[in-house]
């Protein structure tokens, strides 16, 4: 794992690739320094995380992990990772430590900007404004976790396909809505007879994805009748509980919205079993995809 993880961070460096994630990274963060901190003299720093999070959601990491997998799909050197003596939970583990660190070093040193502007406030009269350390590096803290677990979701993808424009655009879609979940889900009708509908829906759009992973048309077909079954007693059981079930669901699995414990300078231990939660999913899944791939 650590050789899989020394070359793919050595690659990041010696093609344009982990240069130019940094420095745009450090553009969009300095920027926005700049504009909060520096001209409206604000002295909260998590507002620097909160501009930069959606282009690095729906740019940045897609851009980032398009390639992870897809690259070795269309090169056909995915071979290799199913005939390698290292497991393939080890060289994918490798790869999103790799994404990982290099992430880290952009925002170490973005780390560095409240301690300039402690400085550059603790220079000038501010009718006793200082900067609170807490909630500065809790920001930093959580940006790390959400940007963690966004990777974790951008491997995933990059593993279904071969075309590293596919999978950016795939990744940019889902992250917008995953980016969007809490507003979304507020524009939804909240009556029990609209989520009903919805659900029945989504589990059949489930099957297909189900079918598509495991080929088992029977299985897909039984898993579908069992859920649709299990949703109609529980609707007519607990039909007043279904108001406003999809928004409180999607509210609570939103990945965007544990980050705001940080921003307060509060360590939301939920929020870090959450985060770590997402990453260890899609990274298992990831390594059971390419697993089935090898089987097939």
């Amino acid at each position: 794992m650590f050789a899989v993880y020394k070359k793919e961070l050595r690659s990041y460096f010696t093609t344009v690739i982990g240069w130019v994630f940094i420095a745009f990274f450090l553009v969009l963060a300095g920027l926005y320094f700049m504009i909060y901190n520096l001209l409206n003299g604000m002295t909260d720093f998590s507002y620097v995380y909160q501009g930069v999070q959606m282009f690095f959601v729906l740019l940045l990491v897609p851009v980032l992990t398009m390639r992870i997998v897809a690259e070795e799909n269309r090169q056909k050197t995915d071979q290799l990772l199913y005939t390698a003596p290292v497991s393939i939970s080890r060289i994918i583990v490798g790869k999103y430590l790799a994404l990982i660190t290099l992430l880290a070093i952009a925002v170490l040193i973005v780390s560095t900007y409240p301690l300039i502007l402690s400085g550059l406030v603790n220079g000038v009269a501010t009718g006793g404004e200082t900067v609170d350390f807490a909630i500065a590096y809790g920001a930093t803290f959580g940006f790390l976790l959400l940007g963690a677990a966004y990777i974790a979701i951008g491997l995933f993808i990059s593993s279904l396909t071969e075309s590293q424009v596919i999978a950016a655009v795939a990744s940019g879609v889902i992250m917008i809505f995953t980016y969007l979940m809490s507003s979304l889900a507020e524009l939804l009708p909240s009556d029990h007879v609209f989520i009903f509908w919805f659900l029945v829906v989504f589990i059949i759009v489930v099957c297909f994805v189900l079918n598509f992973w495991i080929h088992n048309v029977w299985v897909s077909v039984l898993a579908g009748i069992v859920a649709e079954v299990v949703l109609v007693v529980l609707y007519l059981l607990f039909t007043e509980s279904f108001d406003g079930l999809l928004e409180n669901f999607l509210s609570s699995i939103s990945i965007t919205d544990r980050y705001t414990s940080f921003t307060l300078g509060i360590f939301d231990i939920s929020a870090l079993v959450y985060y770590i939660s997402v990453c260890f999913l899609f990274v298992f899944i990831t390594v059971q995809r390419i697993k089935k791939k090898r089987y097939n």
